[in-house]
This record gives structure tokens, sequence and C-alpha cells, in this order.
């Protein structure tokens, strides 16, 4: 039988990203036995070996890896059905005054594009029939999961830091990159300087961004919003790259001084391929227009 229910789907891939079942079932909030049945009665249904249990703990087969990555993307299409289609939902009916609207959910990286998305947002409100656009901040890497589970109906995302893997997109701006530092500093009276310059500044590590979940290794501070980096930065804790988008959210305590070779980014409103959304088209009809 190969149909897969989104519950045993959901249970299994909890254990393979813990790796053990105990903290696989506080985490899904029910026993362990069950869950230990569940996943037996899935292997026996599939007529594989997913796991490998024994003294030493639990590891994946080579049939579980393949399920643990198919099995996500099967999920977050599943999640993303779900959601889009109560936003529709919500906007059956007529619009105009007094009616409902349509609903999109915009993902962007906080801080980067500023300028752009003031542009892109206006130009659409000014559209006739513009759906209703809610702006949903996230931080490095985050809009591609947000695109993929549903959370969002299109992103602002931004190569070489985000994949556009599995997106269609349009290309928007090109802009180079700044080293953003404490105002005091006296790398902050630079005309400019080299990724080498402030990759290993003594007393003030690079800022660490979660991407894909995981922090890369170093010695910097994990940062998990905007608001704790610009206060890292302020107090002269840390120093970060960015777009040079970014210079409209700076503080006074901030300086933005150019990186002569960091690679350009590229910013692309980015949207799931399979979409069917008039809104949508609405939108990235007026992103090709700016």
């Amino acid at each position: 039988m190969d149909a897969l229910e989104t519950r045993e789907l959901r249970y299994f891939l909890t254990v393979a990203e813990e790796l053990h079942f105990g903290r696989a079932a506080q985490r899904l909030g029910m026993a362990q036995p069950p869950l230990s049945r569940a996943v037996q009665r899935l292997e026996r249904r599939l007529g594989v070996r997913l796991l490998e249990r024994d003294r030493r703990g639990v590891e994946l087969t080579g049939a579980g890896e393949m399920l643990l990555h198919e099995g996500r993307a099967a999920l977050d299409a599943t999640t993303a059905a779900a959601r889009r289609t109560r936003r529709a939902g919500g906007a059956a009916g007529p619009g105009g005054p007094g009616g409902p609207r349509s609903h999109l959910v915009l993902a962007v990286k906080a801080g980067a594009s500023h300028e752009l998305l003031h542009k892109l947002l206006d130009a659409y409100a000014a559209e006739p029939d513009a759906a209703e656009i809610e702006v949903l901040p996230s931080g490095t890497c985050e809009q591609e999961g947000m695109l993929r589970d549903g959370r969002a109906d299109a992103a602002l995302m931004h190569k070489p830091f985000n994949s556009l893997t599995g997106f269609d997109s349009e290309e928007l701006m090109t802009e180079g990159q700044i080293a953003v530092l404490p105002a005091r500093h006296p790398l902050a009276a630079r005309g400019s300087l080299s990724m080498a310059d402030v990759s290993d500044v003594p007393g003030l590590p690079l800022a660490r961004w979660s991407r894909h979940g995981t922090f890369p290794p170093g010695p910097g501070p994990e940062i998990h919003d905007q608001t704790q980096l610009a206060q890292l930065i302020a107090l002269g804790r840390t120093v970060a790259v960015y777009p040079d988008s970014a210079r409209a959210w700076l503080w006074a305590e901030h300086a933005a001084v150019p990186l002569t070779d960091a690679p350009p980014v590229v910013t692309h409103l980015a949207w799931p391929a399979h979409s069917r959304s008039l809104a949508l088209a609405g939108l990235i009809r007026t992103a090709t227009g700016l």
C-alpha cells in the first residue's frame, strides 16, 4: 500500500530528526510505546526498515534517509495546501467597500530591500482590485521554508544567500554589500573594507544568523532577530555584513562601510511554481514594472 497518512509521516519525521523515541514522543505530546508501534506499522506497510534500533540508540537506514527527505517535502506541500486554501476561503465573495479582499502573505528578510519593498507595496496598492498584503519579516534563509509550507505566498529572496530551487522568480534589484560596525570603532572611519578586514577583528566577531536551523561555527553571537543585532552592534559586540539597502534601518550608533570584494546581492520576487493565484499574478506584474 503506497498511501501515506500525514499523521504517521509526522511521527516518523519527528523520530528521524531526534533519533530518539523518548524525545520524539515528548515533542509530539504522546507516550513512547504507541509512537514506536506506529513507526513499526509504517515499516511493515512500506516493506522496508526505516530505522536501526540498538542499545546505542537509533539510526536512519538508507530507506529512512530517503523518507526523511521526501517526507519533509510532502508534509510541507500538504501544510501549504491547507494554509493557502484557508486564505483563499477567507476571501470568498465580492470585493469592494465592505466586502472581503484577497489576502497575500509576502515574506521579507528583516532589514533588507527596505526602499524596494516600499515601492512595491505602494505601486501594488494603487492597482484595481489589489489584494491585502501581509508583510511577514523573517531571518536569513527563512523565506524558503515559508514558501514551501504555505506560511507565505511570495517572498523577497536574496541570492547568493537564498536558494530559488523549485520556485519561479523575477529579478528586481542588484546591490553591493556593506559592513555594519559600531560607529566609534576605528574601522568605521575607513572609506571601504574587504571581507578579510571584517572577518577577524579582535573583540568584534562576525554575527551569526541561523541558516536552515543551524548556526555556522564561529565566536560571534548567535542572532535571532534584527533588534538584537542592532543593539549588539551599537554596544561594540559584533559586526555584520548586509546588502547596501540595510542602511535604511541603521541607528546613529552604527556605521556602514562598503565592502569591495563581497559578492553582489540580487533581490528576486519568488513564488511557488505551481501557483494559480490571480492576486499573486497581479503582484508579480507590478514588481516587473518597477
